[in-house]
């Protein structure tokens, strides 16, 4: 049961959501424009606002759905925990993508949303003060999944939650590198600026 619960998790994140609402507005692979990445900060500036928002939704839910799942089943915390992580995992790297996904953060969201509600809300504060002050989403981004794990801690959530946080956000800012490269050497695109990377 464990395994394929996993499983789900991780085919659930799989489905590229802003990659397919990109395609079916007629917008070229995501791919291919832009900064080259298929989450929904890329399809907010090549397809707008409306198309990121949903994009988002539907990358929470790919996150939420299946822990919420596991759980309903009776799945322990901890194998809730991992099936959180694949779903993450799957975002980032999608087999049907060819293993080139997100960045995982939306999914991450909505897993943790599921399994520590408490410190997801705090961690999203980080996220969204982080974005009005800077205009970075990457940065907001990278300082939210980092308390995540440590906020987990302190808000009480199982171990095995704090653990799955950790490894979140080890994935998370992996995915983030080149952003923090950029944002080092003052290169980041901030929100609502040119096309470029995300």
């Amino acid at each position: 049961m464990t395994i394929l619960l996993v499983m789900v998790g991780y085919l659930t994140g799989s489905v590229p959501c802003a990659w397919l609402l990109g395609r079916r507005r007629g917008t070229p692979d995501l791919r291919t424009v832009g900064s080259g990445n298929v989450g929904a900060t890329n399809l907010l500036r090549v397809s707008g606002s409306r198309a990121a928002a949903l994009a988002v939704a539907l990358d929470v839910a790919k996150g939420a759905v299946p822990v919420a799942l596991a759980r309903g089943a009776g799945a322990t915390v901890a194998v809730a925990s991992a099936v959180g992580v694949a779903a993450i995992l799957g975002h980032v790297y999608p087999c049907w993508l060819a293993f080139r996904g997100g960045k995982g953060v939306a999914t991450t969201c909505g897993a943790f949303g599921v399994l520590a509600p408490v410190a997801t809300l705090a961690a999203f504060a980080v996220f969204a003060v982080t974005v009005l002050a800077t205009r970075y989403v990457s940065a907001g981004s990278v300082l939210a999944v980092l308390a995540l794990g440590p906020l987990a801690a302190v808000t009480g959530s199982p171990g095995s939650t704090v653990v799955a946080g950790l490894m979140a956000t080890g994935l998370v800012v992996f995915r983030h590198r080149a952003n923090l490269v950029r944002l080092a050497a003052g290169t980041e695109r901030r929100l609502g600026g040119p096309t470029g990377n995300g």
